[in-house]
């Protein structure tokens, strides 16, 4: 059904220009007035992603086509967005900034495909009347992008900001929405991976209301709302929830996912892939839980474990337990941070930390990235997840590197056709019903992920069950032996 789908891209001429401070901003301003924020971030971004889903006090739900495809990108910009009074999407990087010189995968390539308008953040530290031409090639480098206003950053002062805006509108015909000017209070930190995680933060409640403050001081949020109203009308039903894999009479499958502050990397629809397949998530911490939890599969994502590590090694039995877990078979997918956790050790600096170690390998946190960007895996060996010739479409950003590996006691299953991975040319160890790698994954670009991890989650169920059965009836067996002195 089309209807009104009110909805803003906010975009920027560049990475780090503060994209996601406005957009926090607007989100917790929209939210005193009464109306519901379907929140979405551009990109792969977990961290951008946290905090735009504790403003908005719902999920976030990242929109990648590299990732995930066009078509899923509209099915599920479709589905989250009808829940709404108004979408906000935030952009990554510059409005044109692709993976070649066509801007493929591209905020501007997403705007135009979620006919979205854009309202444009500019950076205007050290500059004014060229604020204009930048802003102006942007609005002619591609019409087909629907550039509707500008919101001027970092001003320095009343005089600066009236020349730029006066410029602005002048020779690109765009409004001003906003002048914000340099702040020295933003309630956002940075850190080598972009903002501190809300998980992190020791003031997550004040940040939000420092956003929004900066929303009634500097944004005109009645404008930006008209502006969002205009969107074209949308087709909101275009998505069919998946049909469950479990009748209703058997019991679902339970499967653990570790989500602490060491391990906080994850896509909504990820989680939303196992339970609409009729999986029973649970959530577990790696720092406060004495030992797992009784489950049938485990699922580590990323995160910051090198900021934890010494209550992640601290807390033995809950890593002791885990181990024994996967040793005996416990299904188990691991991202980046999963699968540094699952190593024998982390070493940062001079000091070392005990993982889990249920692989033969050690870590070391380096200063430099070893990975950043999209990946593609070719599945070349049997494996416990996917069928040999699947292809992964996921990212990487992580510092780790292994040191050292035993040879012989794993193997990896993929080979690295984009990206780095372990080596630079393979990735996804397995060891048992392990898989762990530096990529991450999304659902909706794999979506063979969800359905395998319930299936061995099943099949490892009932492994132990006919293990328990044999067992129960060995030990009658015997002790009627016993009885009649045999």
């Amino acid at each position: 059904m089309n209807q009104q789908c009110p909805r803003l891209m906010i975009a920027a001429l560049r990475g780090g220009a503060g994209k996601t401070t406005l957009s926090v901003a607007m989100i917790v301003a929209l939210r005193r007035q009464g109306l519901a924020v379907a929140s979405f971030k551009k990109g792969p971004d977990y961290i951008d992603a946290a905090w735009l889903s504790q403003a908005a006090s719902g999920p976030c739900y990242n929109l990648d086509t590299y990732l995930m495809g066009a078509d899923q990108v509209v099915r599920s910009f479709s589905r989250h967005a009808a829940k709404g009074d108004i979408s906000i999407i935030e952009g990554n990087r510059g409005l044109f900034d692709g993976v070649n010189a066509a801007g493929e995968f591209s905020t501007a390539e997403l705007a135009k495909l979620l006919h979205a308008p854009v309202i444009l953040i500019v950076d205007c530290d050290k500059v004014t009347r060229t604020a204009a031409a930048m802003v102006l090639g942007c609005k002619n480098l591609d019409p087909e992008v629907d550039i509707r206003g500008v919101i001027l950053s970092r001003v320095n002062g009343s005089r600066h900001a009236s020349v730029i805006r006066q410029s602005i509108e002048e020779y690109t015909g765009l409004p001003v929405f906003g002048t914000v000017p340099r702040l020295q209070d933003l309630p956002f930190v940075q850190r080598h991976l972009g903002l501190i995680p809300p998980e992190e933060h020791s003031r997550l409640r004040q940040a939000l209301e420092r956003a929004g403050a900066i929303a009634s001081d500097y944004l005109d949020i009645p404008g930006l709302l008209r502006v969002a109203r205009s969107a074209s009308p949308w087709k909101t039903d275009a998505f069919t929830k998946p049909v469950r894999l479990v009748r209703s009479d058997e019991e679902p499958v339970t499967i653990g996912v570790i989500k602490d502050s060491a391990f906080q990397f994850y896509y909504q629809e990820n989680i939303e892939a196992l339970t609409d397949r009729g999986a029973k998530v649970v959530m577990i911490s790696a720092l406060d839980e004495k030992v797992l939890p009784p489950v049938d599969a485990l699922y580590i994502g990323g995160g910051f474990p090198e900021t934890q590590a010494g209550q992640l090694a601290a807390n033995k039995t809950f890593r002791l337990s885990l181990k024994d877990a996967a040793e005996a078979g416990l299904p188990i997918y691991a991202e980046c941070g999963g699968f540094i956790y699952l190593g024998e050790s982390l070493t940062i600096g001079d000091k070392h930390y005990p993982m889990a170690g249920a692989l033969p390998v050690k870590f070391s946190m380096e200063k430099r990235p070893q990975g950043h960007g999209y990946t593609t895996l070719a599945v070349d060996r049997e494996n416990p997840f996917f069928p040999i010739g699947t292809k992964i479409t996921g990212h990487e950003f992580h510092y780790c590197r292994i040191i050292s590996q035993k040879e012989g006691e794993s193997y990896t299953a993929c080979s690295v056709e984009r990206g780095i991975g372990i080596d630079g040319q393979r990735d996804g160890l397995c060891r048992k019903n392990i898989m762990a790698g530096f990529t991450h994954l999304h659902a909706l670009g794999t979506p063979q992920w969800a359905g395998a991890l319930i299936d061995r989650a099943g099949y490892y169920r009932q492994t132990k069950l006919n293990q328990t059965q044999y067992f129960i009836r060995d030990r009658s067996g015997l002790a009627q032996n016993e009885r009649v002195g045999l």
